[in-house]
């Protein structure tokens, strides 16, 4: 009981009575604070303290749920403000707390749960008990479309703890990678040859499509792969973003590597090809692909054969494919081989017509004598178009006894008619030899007895070599004057002394009747004059012989 003496003695126990219910509180500490009122804007919160202070509903992440008498956390900011009422603030509170609780319980590279609650500029802010920012970069989103991430309570890891600045920073790139690897590993060990499995296209490429078949899984379903048939490019069988059903053929656990078939979901049409197709039977399809090698006709869906060029035709000869077929031409053709394994198809269409090549050998004889047009002129020689279907080879050693023939064309043109002689018939390799200098009875027997050793004759140099001289010594008979046996200069080249069109005298050195071949010289006779710095060489032959007398003198 108070007694009462004086007026300032009783005030001075009563303050001491009030002041010692006041809670002791401290500035820049945590406190628990009871709400005593809530309004639209803010919530009263009474501390023990001599007022009581406002928080904003702002600062919580749940406004609505807070109610009268319910206790949370505050931060003291101050004691007093001007208005005589405590500062305080919830959001302050939590992040104290929550940094105190992080630095007391985890370290960089620890991991933690937290909500992500808004998106920033380059990443998002996420609540572990305090604001820690997650760098778009290291969010690995890709998961959640759109803005899906957000709301999301997720695991974390903290990459970078900033005690100065009171920041951190985290991951879930780490966890996401783990998470994979995890879910591949798993997906692997289930995963067998055969199997149908559903996946999802990714990515499309000219050799093939990426299928995304779950847990960061993706494998590859080659062109090769997508249909029995001929497919130019894989958008014709599959789109992005479309769901498919495929097989497994392949997987190599280590290297993560999947190959996948969409064919092989139906029956192999090359099954049973033998019997469906046999050799020698004849088919309906239609012009698929032209190549300059041949085209491809597709009988059934799936199953193309091919018809060389050289399956054409028995005679006409074709420069391209193209001179005859169109994509989207019904053809008929016959089936000249069939492979299973290798799922080919040979097909031709000379063969429904007789062979012209059947009892050739029975018509044509050696030593008979033909008459036909030139069909082609090669270096080798010339073909000549004996009946329909068969050609014979003029070739260009059996076109002239004598004359030398740089090429045949210099004689024989394309379309040109001629006679020839048959000289060989090979109807098993299809193939006739034919020669037009047999036509004439050889010369060389008479050449030989004509041209003898030693003998002198005038000629004409038809072609100048380095190796030596061709000679025209009558029409169409040449020998050679090898450059050891050419008269010249001495230091000169063979080519400054002698031109064609020059007419020289040369000696027979030798004559070979079976080669068909003259070896001439010159040397000691007289040559072409050739001018040298405006003196012939005449003119130094003569001067040199006048030296010759004037020492013999």
């Amino acid at each position: 009981m108070i007694t009462r003496k004086e007026n300032g003695q009783e005030y001075d126990e009563m303050e001491a009575l009030y002041e010692a219910s006041v809670a002791d509180v401290k500035e820049g500490e945590v406190i628990k604070g009871k709400v005593v009122q809530v309004t639209d804007k803010d919530l009263l919160v009474d501390v023990g303290y001599k007022s009581e202070g406002m928080v904003h509903r702002s600062e919580l992440m749940d406004p609505d749920g807070v109610k009268v008498g319910d206790e949370i956390d505050v931060f003291l900011e101050a004691k007093e403000n001007d208005l005589g009422m405590v500062v305080l603030s919830h959001e302050k509170a939590k992040k104290f707390k929550g940094w105190q609780n992080i630095t007391d319980n985890f370290k960089e590279g620890d991991i933690i749960e937290g909500k992500v609650f808004k998106q920033v500029r380059g990443g998002f802010m996420v609540d572990v008990g305090m604001e820690a920012f997650l760098p778009a970069s290291l969010s690995m989103m890709q998961e959640f479309p759109g803005d899906g991430i957000i709301g999301n309570k997720l695991a974390f890891k903290i990459v970078k703890i900033n005690i100065p600045r009171k920041n951190i920073v985290l991951s879930r790139k780490e966890i996401v990678d783990e998470k994979r690897r995890e879910e591949k590993q798993l997906i692997l060990g289930e995963l067998n040859k055969g199997d149908i499995v559903k996946g999802i296209v990714r990515n499309i490429t000219d050799f093939g499509a990426f299928i995304d078949i779950g847990g960061g899984i993706t494998g590859l379903l080659h062109i090769t792969d997508m249909s029995w048939g001929r497919v130019s490019h894989p958008g014709e069988v599959v789109k992005v973003g479309e769901d498919v059903e495929v097989v497994v053929l392949d997987f190599d656990k280590t290297t993560v590597k999947v190959s996948l078939g969409l064919k092989q979901k139906t029956k192999n049409p090359w099954d049973g090809i033998g019997d469906r197709y046999p050799e020698g039977c004849v088919i309906k399809g239609k012009v698929v692909n032209i190549m300059p090698y041949g085209v491809f006709v597709e009988l059934e869906k799936g199953i193309e054969g091919l018809i060389h060029i050289s399956e054409f035709s028995w005679s006409k000869r074709i420069g391209h494919p193209s001179e005859r077929f169109k994509v989207g031409d019904e053809v008929e053709a016959v089936v000249i081989k069939s492979d299973r394994e290798a799922q080919k198809l040979s097909l031709g269409l000379k063969q429904l017509e007789q062979d012209p090549w059947t009892g050739v050998g029975s018509r044509l004889s050696a030593g008979d004598k033909v008459k036909g047009r030139i069909s082609a002129v090669t270096d080798y020689g010339a073909f000549l178009e004996i009946e329909k279907g068969v050609e014979g080879l003029i070739h260009v050693s059996d076109l002239s006894w004598t004359k030398r023939i740089t090429h045949p064309k210099d004689i024989l043109k394309k379309d040109e008619e001629i006679e020839a002689m048959v000289l060989n018939v090979d109807e098993q390799n299809r193939r006739v030899a034919l020669g037009v200098k047999q036509l004439e009875n050889d010369p060389w027997d008479e050449i030989v007895k004509k041209y003898t050793p030693d003998t002198e004759w005038d000629g004409k140099v038809t072609n100048v070599t380095n190796f030596g001289i061709f000679v025209e010594i009558e029409r169409d008979l040449e020998g050679l004057l090898h450059v050891s046996e050419a008269e010249t200069d001495k230091g000169r080249k063979i080519e400054d002394v002698y031109k064609e069109g020059d007419e020289i005298k040369v000696k027979i050195l030798h004559i070979d009747g079976v080669q068909k071949k003259i070896a001439l010289s010159n040397k000691g006779l007289a040559r072409p004059a050739v001018e040298e710095e405006g003196v012939t060489s005449e003119e130094t032959a003569s001067v040199e012989d006048e030296s010759s007398g004037e020492k013999e003198q």
